[in-house]
């Protein structure tokens, strides 16, 4: 009897279990989840004809306002304004960034190169030190909040017990 009981459990053991640790089944979808209709064989062909038409269009170097509307929102602009008259350039307002900095100190050699270092590091360094300052300053305002409110807790507690003394 009890052989029967240990073969029938080693038996759905291989069944189930084994078979699921083997190849693992993935989660059911979720309950609010739609299933979405399969696709009829011309959708399916007219799905990878416009996937290659993008993927060979994505080779060529200008690949036009189809494909990347924003960066021609962005010519036209520059465009409209040199009509105007007016030109506007990349570097008028910003400063350099860190990066062209560097790459000009490093074309001017180790003397010109250092003391540029030095700023990105003092900029860096300062900008720690900055960040940690007002991290240790909101953690003691949240240390002294809670206090607080412990301290309100307990005297509420006091004033809610009655004296037994008198």
């Amino acid at each position: 009897m009890k052989l029967k009981v240990v073969c029938r459990k080693v038996y759905d053991y291989v069944r189930y279990d084994l078979k699921e640790i083997a190849f693992p089944s993935s989660l059911p979808d979720p309950p609010h989840l739609k299933k979405r209709r399969k696709l009829t064989w011309h959708e399916r062909f007219l799905v990878l004809k416009e996937a290659s038409r993008l993927y060979a269009a994505s080779w060529v170097r200008d690949i036009g306002p189809d494909l990347r509307p924003n960066d021609y929102k962005k010519k036209d602009e520059e465009s409209e304004d040199r009509s105007n008259g007016t030109t506007r350039t990349s570097t008028e307002g910003k400063e350099p960034s860190v990066f062209e900095d560097l790459a000009v100190a490093a074309r001017g050699g180790m003397e010109t190169l250092r003391p540029a270092l030095q700023r990105v590091y003092m900029t860096r360094a300062s900008a720690y030190r900055d960040a940690l300052k007002s991290f240790i300053e909101g953690y003691q305002e949240g240390i002294q909040q809670v206090m607080e409110k412990k301290e309100e807790a307990k005297s509420k507690q006091e004033n809610d017990t009655p004296n037994k003394s008198t």
